[in-house]
Parts: C-alpha cells; structure tokens; sequence
C-alpha cells in the first residue's frame, strides 16, 4: 500500500496529533528538497508530511526546488500527493475562507521554474490533459461537502509568478479568461506528480478576493494571513476526514503516466541520466 504525500502550503508547516512521528532528511539527485519529510500514521495510514515553504516559511514561491520535493515523495513511497494551498479569487461567487478543488491549470510563471525531470539527455511527453487526478479530486471534494465547508469544484487555478501580487490589469485579465482562483505554486508539483506517476490533487482555501474586487482593491500579506490561520484549521479537519477513505489500490491513468510517454530508445540515453532518473523510469525503459 502506498504513502499518502501532503504538501502543506502557507501557514500548514506541521501536522498535530500524528502517531509514530519523525523527520527524515532525505537526498534527491534535484538537490535539496523544503525541509525534511515527516512519516507519522492518521488513522493507520502511513503519510508523508512537507512544509512547501520550510518551516517557519523561509522560502518564497520561485525559490522552491520542486522536483527534489516530488522526487522525494516519490523515494519515500508516496504514490498520492494532497496539496494544501493559500489562493486568491477571481469569481465573486468564490469567497474568502472557501475551499476550492481546481482540477485545470494555466501556467504564467514563463518557465521561471524546473518543473520536469526530463530535461537532459531524455525527451518525455506525458499525458496531462486532465492535471489533477480525477478520482482523488472527485473523493476530496465529497470529503469537503460532506463536512460542511463551502466547496467549489472543477475550478481552473491559474499559476502566477510572484512573489508580488497581481496588478489589477492582471486580474482583469485572469478574469476576462473564464479564471476561477490564482495562486503561487502549484503547476509545476502537478506536472511532477504526473511524471512521477503519482497521484495529485489540490485542496485551495481561498484568502481574498485579489485586487479586482472594490472591497479588496489593495491585496495584502496581512489580510491573507488572516484568513489563512483560519482555513489551516479547517484543512486539517478535512485531511483528517478525507485521509482514511482513500483506496489501497489506484484506477486511474496517474499510475502509467510514463507508459509510452518515453520518446528516447534506450540504447542512446547516456547512462548518467538513466542511472540519475532510475527511480522514476526503470520500469519503463523496454
């Protein structure tokens, strides 16, 4: 049976009331990952714990080494990841302290950000028409519903650079696209998780309206805290609820990302990057 990943975003650096708790450090081929990893049990299942930011929230959202933390997800033997994440709405309907499920992304951070592990000597095409995993999110949004929370589901959370926030013309802009929340972080871990072959979902928790809306023309890190505190609450309940109903075993598309996706023939890539990337694809090399 596989680990559960959850990746806490702002304000989520650490999980109470956990059994069997430790912190591992772990090494990735990528360089450093957040922090170390918690491994504790909820309900006795096994789960993998990384503050996204560090603890004590030390690093801003460009500055994260994404694929040393998806890898490290990965070597611990996380085969679901739940990403818990502070977003801004772009919908009026979409209120601060909201839950959001986003299953479609747009990436505006230009590439700033390493969001493959195959950019050397191996060329890979994943599938990734539908970047969270439907079943996992469809099983998330029950689990939201059914606790009470204001939930939207089917969102599309559109990936800005930051670290500032955005200009108004961009919020329009975002807005004029049919945009339903925004945030920081989290295209490239749905990319990774996919060429992984893991699992991923996105449990959002709106902090503000961004600058479009009148009574939240200017945006900031105070009011966002705010709400933040509160909703980090609120998604441990959820994680707490949702965790144990997760199946042993997976159905969906996730788990065979790579199958087929490999373009190189293995006789030309360099045995470097097969030795290096082993992890995710010595079951996929014919």
């Amino acid at each position: 049976m596989g680990k559960i990943g959850i990746i806490g975003g702002s304000g989520l650096y650490d999980m109470e009331g956990l059994e069997d708790r430790r912190w591992v450090k772990v090494n990735t081929p990528f360089g450093k990952p957040s922090d170390k990893f918690l491994l504790a049990k909820l309900e006795g299942r096994e789960i993998v714990f990384l503050p996204r930011h560090s603890r004590g929230h030390k690093i801003l959202p460009s500055g994260i080494n994404y694929r040393a933390n998806i890898y490290g997800m990965k070597l611990l033997g996380v085969e679901r990841i739940i990403s818990v994440s502070a977003c801004g709405s772009l919908k009026e309907e979409i209120k601060p302290l909201d839950f959001v499920i986003p299953t479609q992304f747009v990436d505006r951070t230009n590439q700033a950000r390493k969001y493959t592990f195959f950019d050397q000597g191996i060329v890979v095409h994943i599938s990734f028409s539908k970047p969270a995993c439907p079943e996992l999110s469809q099983l998330l949004y029950d689990t939201v519903k059914g606790q009470g929370f204001r939930v939207h589901f089917e969102a599309t959370y559109l990936n800005m650079e930051g670290p500032q926030f955005s200009t108004l013309a961009e919020s329009n802009l975002y807005r004029s696209w049919g945009i339903d929340i925004i945030g920081m972080t989290n295209m490239a871990e749905a990319r990774l998780a996919r060429e992984a072959e893991i699992c991923y979902t996105t449990l959002a928790a709106v902090t503000d309206y961004d600058c479009w809306h009148p009574s939240h023309d200017e945006v900031n890190a105070e009011l966002v805290i705010k709400n933040l505190l509160k909703n980090v609450e609120n998604a441990k309940k959820i994680l707490r609820a949702f965790i144990p109903k997760i199946s042993s075993e997976r159905k969906c598309l996730c788990r065979d990302a790579l199958k087929n996706s490999i373009v190189t023939p293995k006789r030309v890539i360099p045995y470097r990057i097969r030795k290096k990337l082993s992890l995710l694809i010595k079951d996929r090399l014919s």
